[in-house]
């Protein structure tokens, strides 16, 4: 059976992870370096969270945590 392609992002939740604005990620994501899209859906593009974080890993310096990320 198959289980689907696994956890997928979108644009606000890439900016998210990124810790940057949303309109600064639809620059990142024009980067050639950024990987394509898993699919385009209706108004929005979606990426396999594994592509992200990949690239994250490889093109990312790590940020300290904000002070939002300390308040449970």
């Amino acid at each position: 059976m198959d289980r689907g392609p696994g956890d997928l992002m979108g644009p606000y939740e890439i900016a998210q992870r990124l810790r940057v604005s949303r309109s600064r990620f639809q620059q990142i994501a024009n980067r050639p370096t950024f990987p394509s899209p898993y699919r385009e859906l209706r108004g929005m593009k979606v990426w396999l969270a594994e592509d992200v974080e990949q690239w994250t890993r490889e093109h990312r310096r790590p940020k300290p945590p904000s002070d939002e990320d300390d308040q449970s």
